[in-house]
């Protein structure tokens, strides 16, 4: 009755005119699932699971290889099918011990952490006067001789919004400011962390290397120290600083892409791809960056896999290497699969945590968007809300995006998850059990819907070469 009784309410709305690829049973299959999921905690068990026995997992590392046996481990024994690591070749970079203080005009400690590819310091350390300027279009303004001998410390702090766009604008100091400052003659950087905690925790996060680590040490400070440090310069008087970091480059190391599906019962070639990542930054627990997403994907997918029948196409999970440090997973697997990419229908991936879902984007092909609006209409009951076509996909789906495969955005608001992501907080006490369901919910009745939809989501533009294929 229950599943009559949607079927009609769905066809006397305005959803009737546009859901014609979506069958009634499974439209009401797709409300019995998104019910199922608001009851299941499998997704927090996963998440308690890998912080807790894993931990902090960066690329290359020994927890890192404990997590791929850890995601092989549970994806067979919650019964996906053709589970498999494949090789990843990984950067390997070692944080090391980083300690910087205020040396003049008043002495202070300073809680700081090393960037992601920074390289240390001498043995001895380093001590030099602060240069402050807010962002690189203020550093490329400033004279060399200014910054020749200096440490640059870039004030400019990270705004909070709903979406990250604040992140976005913030990060361009992490990924390019050693670089930048090196070349006016900087002997280091330190910077306002990329973060909006309040706290004393530094946001780590890594720093452009593609052509090489940028030859001065990079440390972020968290913010109340950032703080400190301003009021000091605001005095008038000189502000030294002597810095410390063992940081150092290691090589690299093998990992790998953790892969498990539920195999469609018809169309079992064509795939629904859900993805997250397996790593984490070494200062937390990578509780919400990215053990929610394992957790979320891997619910998700199970809970579509128990249904009375499989779904019709094949909906594979996929646990990418290496996200955090180069997208080494993502760029292996989207050469791996170049050949047969026109049979990955869609994609979603879950890396923003598990905060308040609040609308749904898909970069489809054009005719396809009433499907997606079919489908947004089930997670209406979930707060989510009908965004447009504006999509990206996530950092470990834009290789396959950009070689044409659709994608789908599940966007959550952030505003407390940069208090948390690249920090110590990163932990598993943060994890909302409640707002996990509801990531689960909404994903397991995207993934069903997708792989049930006639016709699938069409094609992208291709504006990327196939990668080479190198693990």
């Amino acid at each position: 009755m229950t599943h009559l009784l949607l079927f009609i309410a769905l066809a006397a709305g305005p959803v009737a005119a546009v859901a014609g690829p979506l069958a009634p049973a499974a439209l009401a299959e797709a409300h019995a699932l998104r019910e199922q999921a608001l009851a299941d905690d499998t997704a927090l068990d996963l998440v308690r699971s890998l912080t807790t026995e894993v931990g902090p997992r960066p690329a290359g590392s020994p927890a890192d290889a404990r997590a791929v046996a850890w995601a092989i481990t549970r994806l067979k024994s919650l019964g996906f099918v053709n589970v498999r690591a494949e090789p990843v070749t990984v950067p390997r970079w070692v944080r090391g011990e980083a300690r910087a203080e205020i040396v003049a005009p008043w002495p202070q400690p300073l809680v700081v952490a090393s960037l992601g590819g920074s390289i240390g310091t001498a043995p001895a350390g380093l001590e030099a006067e602060i240069v402050p300027v807010t962002n690189l279009a203020e550093l490329a303004r400033q004279p060399p001789e200014r910054i020749a001998g200096r440490i640059v410390f870039f004030t400019g702090r990270m705004e909070r919004t709903r979406d990250g766009a604040g992140y976005g604008r913030a990060v361009a100091v992490r990924s390019h400011g050693a670089t930048e400052a090196a070349k006016l003659g900087a002997v280091a950087m330190v910077m306002r962390s990329s973060g909006t905690s309040a706290t004393r925790t530094p946001h780590t996060g890594a720093m452009s290397v593609a052509n090489g680590p940028p030859p001065i040490p990079a440390l972020a400070l968290a913010n109340p120290d950032a703080d400190m440090l301003e009021r000091q310069l605001a005095s008038g008087l000189p502000v030294r600083i002597r810095l410390s970091s063992t940081a150092a480059w290691d090589g690299e190391a093998q990992s790998a892409n953790v892969i498990g599906e539920i195999p469609g019962r018809e169309l079992r070639d064509e795939i629904v791809l859900l993805g997250a990542h397996l790593d984490s930054w070494d200062l937390g627990t990578g509780a919400h960056d990215d053990a929610a997403g394992v957790g979320i994907v891997t619910a998700a997918a199970r809970l579509v896999g128990g249904l009375r029948q499989h779904p019709r196409r094949t909906i594979r999970v996929v646990l990418f290497a290496n996200e955090e440090f180069g997208l080494s997973g993502a760029k292996a697997y989207a050469a791996s699969y170049a050949s047969t990419l026109d049979r990955h229908v869609v994609g979603l991936e879950s890396d923003s945590g598990a905060f308040q879902p609040y609308g749904l984007a898909a970069r489809v092909g054009p005719d396809r968007l009433p499907l997606v609006r079919a489908m947004q209409a089930l997670l209406e009951p979930l707060g989510i809300a009908y965004l447009g076509a504006e999509a990206s996909g996530g950092a470990d789906l834009g290789p396959l995006r950009e070689l044409g495969m659709p994608v789908i955005d599940l966007r959550s608001d952030v505003t407390p998850y940069f208090d948390l992501h690249h920090t110590a907080d990163d932990t598993f006490d943060k994890v909302d059990p409640a707002l996990l369901r509801r990531h689960v919910a909404a994903f397991a009745v995207i993934a069903w819907l997708a792989a049930e939809a006639e016709g699938g989501f069409g094609r992208l533009p291709v504006t990327a070469a196939a990668p080479a294929v190198s693990r």
